[in-house]
């Protein structure tokens, strides 16, 4: 009697251990599932959240694919080659280029040879207190709205404010438009609203995903020129 109940109590423990791994096995392969469930969806979320984040800014007319989807504006020019400048208006370095290289880019758009698209940037909004890199940038997208953006571009250098104070107020930024002709309201209810700072925020992040990390910076046909000088400007169109 007593080894018929040792076999009885050994094919129990048997049985209960058989159970216990076919638990083991069965929780394994929810919490797999469960895993792929939560993967996937997490993928899938992620998919829709970066759809939204690259479509949910509004975009100045003129927007461009140079430099990346929505990346810059074409300034003027349907000439045969593309010369992009990354700019911030609150840069000391872009405004002596404004006034170095752009008598260059004129000649060379009078002369139909090149087309001109600005990356208007917001690099620099830690070098004021109101992030006016960001605000000056949204401006001129409300400047191409009106068709003015050159105009108005080179008139925000001329007035360029010093780095570390609060820039120019909206209020300035729509008074400049007025001396170039953006007299309409719909100009200064874009420059109040700051229109285009989410696009400005896009434009900054497909110039780092370029490798631009300074301004002014510039390609011509697509390659960056090293030294942004007039006369190596105009070289690189020639050997375009």
């Amino acid at each position: 009697m007593s080894r018929r109940a040792d076999q009885k109590q050994a094919a129990r423990v048997i049985r209960q251990q058989l159970a216990a791994e076919r638990r083991r096995t069965r929780t394994m392969w929810i919490t797999f599932v469960a895993v792929g469930v939560l993967l996937i969806a997490g993928l899938i979320g992620w998919g829709v959240w970066q759809s939204q984040k690259t479509t949910s800014y509004a975009t100045p007319a003129g927007v461009t694919e140079n430099g990346g989807t929505d990346a810059g504006i074409l300034v003027a020019g349907d000439g045969p080659v593309t010369v992009e400048v990354y700019l911030d208006f609150i840069c000391p370095a872009c405004k002596q280029f404004e006034a170095t290289v752009n008598p260059t880019l004129n000649q060379l758009l009078a002369d139909k040879k090149i087309r001109l698209v600005w990356h208007t940037l917001g690099f620099l909004d830690g070098a004021s207190t109101t992030q006016y890199s960001t605000r000056a940038a949204s401006s001129a997208g409300c400047a191409s709205d009106g068709g003015k953006l050159k105009e108005y571009g080179e008139a925000l250098f001329a007035q360029q404010p010093a780095e570390g104070g609060p820039g120019l107020s909206d209020d300035q930024l729509i008074d400049v438009g007025g001396t170039v002709g953006l007299n309409a309201p719909s100009f200064a209810q874009c420059v109040r609203d700051v229109r285009y700072s989410d696009w400005v925020a896009h434009v900054n992040d497909m110039a780092s995903q370029r490798g631009v990390n300074q301004t002014p910076t510039v390609f011509v046909a697509g390659k960056q020129v090293k030294q942004p000088t007039a006369e190596n400007v105009a070289a690189a169109v020639a050997a375009a």
